[in-house]
């Protein structure tokens, strides 16, 4: 019996060791860049370098709700290098966290940050390993072709994939769309259009246009008023 206790002692003992010295997780890099507050919630933009995997992004919620306690209702948008704060639409960013009240908390809620707080993660954009192999694919479209970039498109799981043809004396402007298995899935030939000195590519008949600067593609919408649906840097 004296034995039996005694062991029962030593793994408690050993549990509470190993508690007390199990060693905090690093937060990743990450930068908040908006904070949108209403009566009933309040918003957070956050700009993250790269893809992460669930955990990560729930390191970064829980330091947030820990450096915002008194805010209650909280919802955390996680944002890719290119992706815009102004961008409109869901696709726009890459995962979103719902801080979840005690009293709206279901039998279906059972994921929770560090701290024990119930929480409601989504993530939109693909995994940084799906996003590898439609990067590392090599249509026979652009074998001799000026590559402008690999855009990944989190939305339709394809990759946009815009090009010259040196051997076209009209030098315009290709743009192919391609899925997992390097099929064609759109293609167009875009209008290219200056305005207020500004160069846009209209890609469909209603006015649908894109941008291309600095390795980023920008989407328009022919009646968003301006303002992007999506924006997208190249082999993100």
């Amino acid at each position: 019996m004296v034995r039996v206790v005694k062991n029962i002692f030593v793994c408690c003992l050993m549990m509470t060791f190993f508690a007390c010295n199990k060693k905090p997780q690093t937060v990743p890099h990450y930068t908040v860049s908006k904070e949108f507050k209403s009566d009933s919630l309040t918003t957070v933009n956050v700009h993250i370098n790269n893809r992460m995997t669930a955990n990560q992004l729930l390191l970064i919620a829980g330091k947030l709700k820990i450096d915002s306690a008194k805010i209650q209702n909280l919802d955390i948008h996680y944002l890719l290098p290119g992706n815009a704060d102004f961008s409109a639409g869901d696709n726009s960013y890459y995962a979103s966290v719902r801080y979840v009240k005690d009293n709206e908390v279901k039998s279906t809620d059972s994921l929770k940050d560090d701290n024990g707080n119930v929480v409601r993660l989504k993530i939109f954009g693909l995994s940084s390993e799906r996003v590898k192999s439609l990067l590392a694919l090599q249509p026979k479209e652009i074998t001799g072709k000026n590559v402008l970039g690999r855009f990944i498109d989190d939305y339709n799981h394809t990759v946009i994939i815009p090009f010259n043809d040196p051997s076209d004396k009209k030098n315009e402007l290709y743009i192919i769309e391609i899925d997992s298995t390097a099929k064609v899935v759109s293609a167009t030939v875009p209008q290219k259009v200056i305005e207020d000195s500004a160069e846009k590519w209209l890609v469909t008949k209603n006015g649908d246009y894109i941008t291309l600067k600095n390795n980023v593609l920008t989407q328009y919408a022919a009646d968003g008023l301006g303002v992007p649906f999506n924006s997208i840097k190249s082999g993100i």
